[in-house]
């Protein structure tokens, strides 16, 4: 038999083969990425609609951790923790604190027992990233032990949005594990596809610690596009009045564009650092450092020689 048929038969049959094989094992590889889901998700299926609720207490675990302990609970005055400090340090989570952080929540003692019991619990507000309260630095590295409890926290509830942005934020701006926290996000973003804060928080990465301008540019558009929510009967403008409207997407609005300002400084892109400025000012609650800013800008781009002139 001629060499070169053999060989092209022996090809042929070994396609058919592996096409064969290929078809036979993909419903088994799907059979065993859905059991893998399903087990990652056991105690989700579990509770069922009460791990929600036991997410929300491991994160709350979380943040009084995070204080050391000092810590109101749903007696005291909680104005100032409406909003988990370790969310709201993040920089993607809007703020809906009222008051100082170091509010006295407990209030006065109400007789001298209580006031001599004070001594014995934590009694002033601080963060465990800057020392606790003992404001011994060297102990900021004590942060991790919250980890677990955001794991755990993100495995009975994907959808909570903040447990991501807070893992995330801590894994590299405190422990410096940058893989990681991409890590995180990305499962974040398989679970709560174009999310916005999540976006944001994963072209914070490419900015700050990849330093890929390029890539962050790219990322923090396409959560600008993901914020808009299009709606073809509703014009442009309509949509962005209506959801300025709403206090934590008027607060990321602005900060993706602010990033996205920033990024087009850096670039040199004086006029497209302009237009962002423009479109960021539209949801910012103080305008005049920002309006100010936008004419320095203008008067840098008014000094910049024209193409013209320069040749």
């Amino acid at each position: 038999m001629n060499p070169a048929r053999t060989l092209w038969l022996l090809l042929v049959a070994l396609f058919v083969f592996s096409f064969g094989l290929a078809a036979k094992l993909q419903p088994q590889f799907q059979s065993l990425e859905s059991t893998r889901r399903q087990s990652a998700n056991f105690f989700s299926l579990l509770l069922g609609d009460s791990s929600k609720i036991f997410a929300n207490s491991f994160f709350v675990k979380a943040d009084a951790y995070y204080h050391s302990g000092y810590y109101p609970t749903i007696f005291d005055n909680n104005s100032a923790f409406q909003t988990p400090h370790i969310a709201e340090d993040t920089g993607a989570v809007a703020s809906h604190n009222q008051g100082a952080e170091d509010i006295g929540f407990m209030g006065p003692p109400r007789d001298w027992i209580d006031a001599f019991g004070r001594n014995f619990i934590p009694n002033r507000h601080t963060h465990l990233d800057e020392g606790g309260p003992t404001d011994d630095l060297s102990k900021s590295s004590q942060v991790r032990e919250i980890l677990p409890w955001l794991k755990l926290s993100a495995e009975l509830d994907p959808e909570n949005i903040q447990t991501y942005l807070v893992t995330t934020f801590w894994l590299r701006t405190r422990l410096d594990k940058v893989s990681e926290a991409e890590q995180v996000l990305r499962e974040g973003l398989r679970n709560n596809p174009g999310n916005p804060q999540l976006f944001f928080e994963l072209g914070q990465i490419y900015d700050e610690n990849y330093h890929d301008i390029a890539r962050a540019r790219n990322i923090w558009e396409a959560a600008l596009r993901s914020w808009a929510r299009e709606e073809p009967d509703v014009p442009q403008s309509d949509r962005l009045k209506m959801t300025l409207e709403n206090f934590d997407d008027r607060f990321m609005f602005e900060q993706l564009q602010t990033s996205l300002a920033l990024l087009e400084e850096k670039s040199g892109n004086t006029a497209t650092a302009i237009a962002r400025w423009q479109q960021a000012i539209l949801a910012a609650p103080s305008t005049a450092d920002m309006q100010q800013h936008i004419e320095d800008l203008k008067h840098k781009l008014a000094e910049q020689p024209s193409p013209a002139s320069s040749k």
